[in-house]
């Protein structure tokens, strides 16, 4: 027996979001504003779903130009199209 099947019980420490950080940079800019418990992580869920669709976006739009490498065009022309699609 030379390989162990057993798997390693190691726990991987997810990162969590930022929430103290949030609060703070809310409390900054919208003293006034009234957030629920769970508003800060929503906040944040959103931010990262706009990067989220921005990075696929930017990977087509390279595929697109046949370019192997986003650069900041392919942003930009991302980000115009996502910003008018979540315009509503």
């Amino acid at each position: 027996m030379g390989l162990s099947t057993t798997v390693s019980q190691r726990k991987q420490i997810k990162r969590k979001a930022p929430r103290g950080f949030l609060k703070r940079v809310f409390k900054r800019h919208k003293p006034h504003l009234r957030l629920e418990k769970s508003g800060d992580l929503l906040v944040h869920l959103s931010c990262l779903l706009f990067v989220h669709r921005l990075a696929e976006e930017s990977r087509t739009n390279a595929c697109e130009n046949k370019c192997g490498v986003i650069n900041k065009d392919h942003v930009l022309a991302a980000a115009k199209v996502i910003l008018k699609k979540s315009r509503g």
